[in-house]
């Protein structure tokens, strides 16, 4: 087959040929969903820029770091990591940049300060910082000051009045969890959230409650409580809320890993489900479809997410200003599995 064209990218998209190119360059007035519809066309078909042989004819190659946040005394949440960083590659690759990554210690009082050390002794154009670094306002200043162009993954409302951030409807997506499981007819319901530190995920309970109190359920039917968005938490959490709420029949965690943690402390307690106890996650990661029941949960496209934030930062390399602050939004969808849905007879 000949090598896809920008034409071919503006047919399958429906634009013309110049929204596909200020698509690719970053560049201004273009709508949320036209943007996500040219990325999607750009995917579908394999298009590729020859952004390579642009940096090379100006004899530069764009450093980028990704930085992502481990605490290095639970197990981490691989696959939110490995995911944005399968992006980023992908993206770096086809534009010519060249990506580092790091693995910081979020529970170290010194961790901006590690941060800001490696991006300037890479020399690093640069910086994708991932929660709870993308929400850390001193560190944003701190790098822009030094010139280096920032943009997060899932960062708070504050970050974002700053820096660009690349994520899904947060506070949608939960809501869209609560109207699936008020459907199914749940009344008491528990909720596993993540570390406070994470802002933006913070929203998806606050969107729960939303559509809880759409539905006519007030939020005194539910009881929440904090795990850190490992398996272990989930499990223990879990175990605490089921024997502390026993008219509980549906429980939604903040993240899958947590979610599994949870199926496995239903199991341990003898309780069938959905029939007993509906349970949902958050991410649509691998485990959520090879745990049993496999587990209903959010799709957040954290490939595309991470690519999304490396083009952001190419585009700007070499110019003066910086890109626009503010939240771009990539679409999410409800993952409905056997978790929490029981089929009709």
């Amino acid at each position: 087959m000949n090598r896809p064209t920008i034409d071919d990218v503006a047919g399958l998209a429906a634009v013309a040929r110049t929204t596909v190119s200020r698509v690719l360059n970053n560049q201004p007035n273009v709508r949320p969903e036209v943007r996500e519809r040219v990325l999607k066309a750009v995917d579908d078909l394999g298009y590729r820029v020859n952004q390579q042989a642009r940096n090379l004819a100006g004899g530069k190659t764009v450093r980028v770091a990704l930085i992502h946040a481990s605490d290095f005394d639970t197990e981490p949440n691989s696959y939110f990591a490995s995911a944005l960083e399968l992006g980023a590659t992908r993206r770096a690759v086809a534009l010519g940049a060249h990506l580092v990554t790091h693995v910081i210690n979020q529970n170290d009082p010194g961790a901006a300060g590690d941060i800001v050390e490696r991006v300037r002794d890479e020399l690093c154009d640069g910086v994708i910082l991932t929660p709870p670094f993308a929400d850390m306002i001193d560190l944003l200043k701190d790098l822009h000051g030094r010139g280096v162009t920032v943009a997060c993954i899932a960062a708070g409302a504050e970050a974002e009045r700053i820096v660009p951030s690349v994520g899904i409807d947060e506070y949608r997506a939960g809501y869209d969890v609560g109207v699936h499981l008020a459907a199914q007819g749940h009344r008491a319901f528990g909720y596993i959230k993540g570390r406070r530190e994470h802002i933006s995920a913070e929203g998806r309970f606050d969107g729960f409650l939303a559509a809880l109190a759409a539905a006519g359920i007030a939020a005194g039917n539910v009881t929440a409580v904090r795990g850190n968005f490992t398996f272990r938490s989930g499990l223990d959490c879990a175990q605490d809320l089921l024997a502390r709420t026993p008219r509980m029949t549906a429980l939604v965690c903040a993240n899958d890993d947590m979610a599994a943690g949870a199926l496995l402390a239903a199991h341990k307690a003898g309780l069938n489900i959905p029939q007993d106890i509906a349970v949902a996650g958050f991410d649509d990661t691998p485990v959520s479809e090879i745990v049993w029941p496999p587990l209903t949960t959010i799709h957040q496209p954290l490939r595309r997410m991470g690519g999304r934030a490396l083009e952001i930062l190419v585009a700007r390399a070499g110019t003066e200003s910086a890109p626009p602050p503010g939240r771009e939004v990539v679409e999410h969808s409800l993952i409905i599995r056997d978790s929490s849905h029981i089929a009709p007879a």
